[in-house]
């Protein structure tokens, strides 16, 4: 899988990280080289600084309540993220980079996740990045579904809930 910013992979990789954030550079590492993402300098204790402030800003958008907010913040991202798109075969074939090359790994993570949040906005709808609905739970998602529907992060999730709201509705007598 490459990392794509058109696609769903980087807001899945920005709410996996969000819901579990990397403790270490190591760890930061193994996770993008299971993502996909090439590494093409080693990575540093700056670069998991840079990654947690980006998943911070990143969790900003998420709770934004209203479109307005949401696109204000993603702006801002993408502002602090800035540089020229430019064309790139460095491992994949030929494809587009929202970065300057050599780049730390922080930088680079903050760019995909600047560009693919705002990708995944503009094309999927604004409310598409959300928290489970099941209580107690508050795990980040980014909605992929067709339905444009989806409230909790898994499907066991979903279970509980609609076992605990059958459950209440069997407690209540009825009248």
């Amino acid at each position: 899988m490459q990392l794509n910013p058109y696609g769903a992979d980087v807001v899945n990789f920005a709410a996996e990280l969000a819901n579990r954030p990397p403790a270490s550079a190591d760890e930061l590492a193994d996770r993008c080289r299971t993502a996909g993402l090439v590494l093409e300098r080693p990575v540093e204790p700056s670069d998991l600084d840079q990654t947690l402030a980006v998943i911070d800003a990143w969790t900003n958008v998420v709770d934004a309540t209203g479109e307005r907010a949401k696109a204000e913040l993603v702006n801002e991202m993408l502002a602090r993220s800035a540089a020229y798109p430019r064309l790139t075969d460095h491992a994949h074939g030929w494809h587009l980079h929202y970065r300057d090359d050599l780049q730390s790994l922080g930088a680079v993570l903050f760019a995909l996740i600047s560009v693919g949040t705002a990708m995944h906005l503009v094309s999927r709808g604004m409310d598409r990045l959300g928290r489970c609905a099941a209580a107690g739970c508050g795990t980040i998602f980014a909605d992929t579904s067709r339905t444009a529907r989806q409230r909790y992060c898994s499907q066991p999730c979903a279970n509980r809930d609609a076992v605990r709201r059958h459950r209440a509705r069997q407690s209540t007598p009825s009248t």
